[in-house]
């Protein structure tokens, strides 16, 4: 990804998803040929309350789920706002946009092309992984997790 960049696509429903609606939509999506990887946005759901009265109780959000996304188990930390993409070429973002146009009925999606991850490795990237890092890797990097990123693979 540093040598060669490919083409990104953001995917922003008009709502946030529940982590069914998630999984089934992210479970649609992955049938597509030529995704290179994903990333999903939205406010974080924390296992204890960080704040308040309660701080450190506990967080009795039923939203924060463990979800199946092809083979892969995936707990969910954030409400489903937006998945980013990146893809091999823009006919797969035509694809993607397709799955949209016929998963989202209920609400309005939009999907846009343009640069939303980073393609060149950041000085987070060099800290966390170092000077040869996995190139999948690069831009997604949480410095405060110490859980690694979920490799989904594609159904064939």
């Amino acid at each position: 990804m540093t040598k060669s960049q490919y083409p990104q696509c953001r995917v922003a429903p008009l709502r946030m998803l529940s982590p069914q609606t998630a999984e089934k939509f992210l479970n649609e999506v992955v049938k597509v040929p030529g995704i290179v990887r994903m990333m999903v946005n939205g406010p974080s759901i924390p296992a204890t309350v960080p704040y308040g009265p309660a701080r450190g109780k506990p967080n009795p959000n039923t939203n924060r789920q463990t979800i199946k996304i092809g083979d892969a188990r995936m707990d969910l930390r954030v409400q489903v706002g937006m998945i980013v993409f990146e893809v091999k070429d823009d006919s797969v973002i035509e694809k993607i946009r397709e799955v949209c146009k016929d998963f989202f009925k209920d609400f309005p999606c939009e999907v846009r092309s343009g640069k939303f991850m980073k393609t060149s490795p950041t000085l987070t990237d060099y800290c966390k992984y170092g000077p040869d890092a996995d190139e999948s890797l690069i831009g997604l990097v949480d410095p405060r997790r110490n859980e690694s990123p979920i490799i989904i693979q594609g159904t064939k």
